[in-house]
């Protein structure tokens, strides 16, 4: 007995396909007039639509903020997912750190729009909806696993809080984040400034938490 073909919603498609070219177009906005300055007429007009047919898609300004948000905070997740499942195999702590840290910052940089818009709080009033957060959270929850794992194979001092490990790698590697954005945003991390302080930072993040000297490149 044949299997029955699987039928394609194609009005569905359209509309999913739709929908990521509004959210694409949206990032231009922004990125043009800042975070902040989002115009859901002007994202309209770019698309070639009424305004109120935009409205058929998203219902609101903070909806559209919800979609570029869950959007940024699940590319990451896809970003670091490969360099996190390399955590049991990392005997170099330094060296893993700086990949894993590089592999964020490099993200953020290479996307300032949606790192405005997940790091920091650059529009009144906007908070994410749980639906659009629970990528970010899914995203905590993976890097307390690697934190936790490092801290189980020894490569951190026993004694240590992960998250307190946690709390002070998100410091130290949004700090570097924020500082390369802020002064100069079109740098890669390759180029940047404050970027190049990453080695340093994490030295004295080892020096602190890590278990031997060898650790405090």
């Amino acid at each position: 007995m044949s299997a029955e073909p699987v039928r394609v919603d194609r009005r569905h498609l359209r509309r999913l396909e739709t929908i990521e070219q509004i959210v694409d177009v949206a990032v231009e906005v922004m990125a043009e007039f800042g975070v902040g300055g989002l115009s859901l007429a002007e994202v309209a007009r770019r698309m070639g639509m009424r305004s109120p047919s935009l409205y058929g898609y998203f219902d609101s300004k903070h909806a559209v903020y919800d979609a570029v948000f869950a959007r940024g905070w699940r590319s990451i997740l896809t970003t670091m997912t490969p360099v996190s499942a390399g955590v049991h195999e990392a005997d170099d702590l330094p060296a893993y750190l700086l990949v894993y840290g590089r592999r964020f910052v490099g993200w953020m940089l290479e996307h300032p729009v949606q790192a405005q818009l997940m790091c920091w709080r650059p529009v009144p009033g906007y908070e994410p909806s749980p639906a659009a957060y629970a990528p970010a959270v899914e995203m905590l929850a993976l890097a307390r696993t690697v934190f936790a794992t490092l801290r189980e194979r020894a490569l951190f001092r026993a004694d240590t809080d992960v998250d307190r490990l946690l709390r002070t790698w998100t410091v130290l590697t949004s700090g570097v984040m924020t500082q390369q954005l802020a002064n100069a945003p079109g740098a890669t991390f390759d180029d940047g400034v404050f970027t190049a302080t990453l080695p340093d930072l994490v030295s004295m993040f080892l020096a602190q938490f890590g278990t031997t000297p060898t650790h405090q490149r």
